[in-house]
């Protein structure tokens, strides 16, 4: 096995419909192949080196959060992590092993669930300014990386470029309607709560996570990535300490690296030096091993 990172993939013969940040997008007609490369992006730039087995993670841990929560909310996966591959994508199987999947077509929801259950990043921010957070009231007397009262649903609308933009509930219902904007939203609040207990057993903490929808016809599907260190923010469990930024298992240890840097933020982002890497690589391997029990 290569500990070389995959940061690009072509399929000869297969349509490629789009490169995201992360993944490699596939048409097969009836279905789609979306594939986990290694590529990191941080501040809304992708670098220039990725994560050897990053992609490998997030799929694995994917696969393992869409089964768990398979009986509450139906998800766009069309086989598992162990079925084999259909004939035409046999010749890649190498390269596709364990980092793709094969899923529904289903539209997307122009809206990102997020839940937040501690105090963090952005929210941490906006807090200390106006003691709001997505312009929800918040208790005074929070301190950084708290854990709020209750989880909160903070959604966001889909930028193509740039940043995503925070949007108040009232103006998701106004994109999706007031019965789907409720559904996503309940839902996500639920998946939170469980996977965080759930997380909190195996040693880590989820601070704050972001769910995908989409509808195929008008039925409601749990799509993309879930629960995943790019999702979400993974705290070490025994480390946590509120008060101060936390050490992390998912690519905030990348942007604390980036911001020592006299780097602008716009591209292109700068090398990560190779001690950034294996550190990085070491830590997604670790949430996948914390939260499964198994080693990848």
């Amino acid at each position: 096995m290569t500990n070389e990172p995959l940061l690009r993939l072509d399929l000869p013969g297969i349509p490629k419909l789009r490169s995201g940040k992360v993944r490699e997008i596939f048409d097969l007609g009836d279905r789609l192949l979306l594939v986990a490369t290694d590529r990191i992006s941080a501040f809304d730039v992708v670098l220039p080196n990725g994560i050897p087995r990053k992609g490998e993670v997030l799929t694995q841990i994917s696969f393992f959060w869409f089964e768990r929560f398979a009986s509450q909310v139906p998800n766009h996966l069309l086989a598992g992590p162990e079925a084999p591959l259909p004939a035409p994508l046999q010749p890649w199987a190498s390269v596709l092993a364990r980092r793709s999947m094969l899923v529904r077509k289903a539209r997307p929801l122009p809206v990102e669930c997020i839940v937040r259950g501690y105090l963090a990043g952005s929210a941490w921010k906006e807090y200390r300014q106006t003691g709001t957070v997505a312009g929800l009231r918040l208790p005074p007397g929070l301190r950084e990386s708290e854990e709020l009262p209750e989880p909160i649903f903070t959604p966001s609308t889909k930028a193509e470029t740039g940043h995503d933009q925070n949007i108040s509930f009232d103006a998701a219902c106004q994109l999706l309607g007031a019965d789907l904007a409720r559904r996503v939203r309940d839902l996500s609040l639920q998946i939170y709560t469980e996977a965080r207990d759930y997380a909190r057993s195996r040693g880590i903490l989820i601070a704050d996570t972001k769910f995908e929808f989409g509808l195929e016809g008008d039925r409601l599907l749990l799509i993309d990535e879930l629960l995943t260190p790019d999702s979400s923010r993974f705290w070490p469990a025994d480390q946590y300490e509120p008060g101060r930024p936390q050490p992390s298992f998912d690519k905030q240890f990348v942007r604390d690296y980036l911001e020592s840097l006299a780097w602008d933020k716009t591209p292109p982002g700068p090398v990560l030096p190779p001690e950034i890497v294996a550190a990085t690589s070491a830590k997604y391997l670790e949430a996948y091993q914390r939260l499964t029990g198994r080693s990848l």
